[in-house]
């Protein structure tokens, strides 16, 4: 290993660990010596620009939301993968941190989104779509009937390029709205399905050595694939809506995976999709009579 440490590089001891059991509301606060509690408030303090982490989703939320806090105004912060797509990739927000959600709620998401793929992903006006069951604007439960509305009125206004709804097998879009229990579930389907794919595809090919020759002519596509399905590529999930960057390393990360998290948090740092969540919270609004959460 390394004897000496590179320049700019300095290391903050830890002596506690979040453990998958701990309760991940209170993890952070009963732990203080976690590299979790530690990184935070560096964060915090102004001590880093950005934290990344690939321990417990749970505690890292409300960690983050409750240490480095929210950017005023935004209700709840989400999680916001970026999914393969046929288009390169889309951001969905939320893929799970908001089981339920109102239409508030998904009405920032889609403002958070927009930034993040306009500024992080390079997608000029990039397109914003409602996760749904069909196209049409009746389509979907009270929350995205209620939301829709809101949305086709902030792609009047300008302020995002709002595309109508979207199902989960479309890719013709940049941005991905959900309430969190459905972006949840549509994200570990395509997860799973991608792997079985994968493993059904590799069975295949290692049937007979005709098979096996086939797989030496198409092994640089299948090599794309699986890169294009890997959650190593892009690194983690950001958590838009806090105050300061917060990257959500997946929790099986190698070397290569976290240095693509710590790169990605460099981005996110950089663009200051932060400061242009804060100077658009206004247009965000809330329900007449609703007091901020």
């Amino acid at each position: 290993g390394e004897k000496t440490l590179p320049a700019g590089v300095e290391i903050k001891g830890a002596t506690e660990v979040v453990e998958i059991a701990d309760d991940p509301a209170t993890a952070f606060k009963v732990k203080k010596d976690s590299s979790l509690t530690v990184g935070l408030n560096l964060l915090k303090e102004g001590a880093g620009d950005a934290f990344v982490s690939a321990g417990s989703t749970g505690a890292l939320l409300s960690g983050a939301t409750l240490v480095v806090k929210r950017i005023r105004g935004i209700r709840r912060a989400a999680l916001a993968p970026v999914v393969p797509t046929g288009n390169g990739g889309a951001v969905l927000i939320d893929c799970g941190a908001n089981a339920e959600c109102p239409p508030e709620y998904l009405l920032q998401f889609a403002y958070m989104g927009s930034y993040y793929a306009e500024h992080v992903l390079g997608r000029p006006e990039p397109r914003v779509g409602l996760l749904n069951i069909g196209v049409e604007p009746s389509k979907g439960t009270s929350l995205q009937t209620a939301v829709y509305p809101m949305l086709v009125e902030a792609g009047k206004a300008g302020r995002i390029n709002f595309v109508g709804n979207v199902e989960a097998r479309e890719g013709a879009v940049d941005v991905i709205v959900s309430d969190g229990y459905s972006g949840n579930i549509f994200l570990k389907t395509m997860e799973g399905t991608g792997l079985y794919l994968v493993r059904e595809l590799k069975g295949v090919f290692t049937k007979n050595l005709l098979t096996k020759l086939a797989a030496v002519l198409v092994s640089g596509g299948l090599k794309k694939m699986k890169k294009l399905l890997s959650s190593s590529e892009v690194g983690g999930t950001a958590l838009l809506g806090i105050s300061q960057p917060v990257i959500k390393a997946h929790g099986s990360s190698n070397a290569y995976a976290f240095f693509n998290a710590i790169r990605q948090a460099q981005v996110v740092a950089q663009a200051d999709i932060v400061g242009d969540i804060a100077a658009n919270v206004a247009h965000m609004r809330l329900e007449p009579g609703e007091k901020e959460g």
